[in-house]
């Protein structure tokens, strides 16, 4: 649906929005949840006091991925200027929105802002789609792998500055 891709726009989240995109945090990835059981680790587990806690850290802002005026998800960017990576930690659409390209076309957004090299993420090893996405997007696999549980590990990602 690339027709949906033209009027895509980052929307910074504001204090008083912390509520609702905790909400929708614990919606999108409350079947994640549910396959893996990792309790400790996953968004929808987390209390919105954690949410809080980070949009409140100088180095993170958190956008609303809107399209059509519609809240589809939302991405969070680390980028503390101390030569670090920038993150993106954690992006997420919500269920109904999926497989539209609005994960990519954020993220596009993000490194017209923060400049497309430099980055880092990680997300969950046995979710192809996300692998597929990343490595679409121009991200490697660093080679580190952490082991949650034994339904699920996490693998680290990196953005290496183009060479052009």
């Amino acid at each position: 649906m690339k027709e949906s891709w033209s009027d895509l726009e980052l929307k910074p989240i504001k204090r008083e929005d912390i509520e609702t995109v905790w909400k929708m945090q614990v919606d999108a990835f409350s079947d994640l949840l549910k396959k893996y059981q990792d309790y400790d680790t996953n968004p929808a587990a987390e209390n919105i006091d954690g949410i809080l806690t980070r949009f409140e850290q100088p180095w993170t802002s958190y956008y609303f991925i809107v399209s059509s005026g519609i809240r589809v998800g939302v991405i969070r960017v680390v980028h503390k200027e101390d030569g670090s990576r920038k993150r993106i930690s954690p992006i997420w659409i919500m269920p109904e929105y999926r497989n539209k390209g609005y994960a990519q076309r954020a993220i596009e957004e993000v490194e017209k802002i923060y400049g497309n090299n430099h980055w880092c993420l990680e997300t969950i090893l046995q979710e192809k789609g996300n692998l597929y996405l990343y490595e679409k997007m121009g991200y490697h696999q660093t080679g580190q792998i952490e082991h949650i549980n034994d339904r699920m590990d996490i693998v680290f990602y990196e953005k290496i500055e183009d060479w052009a």
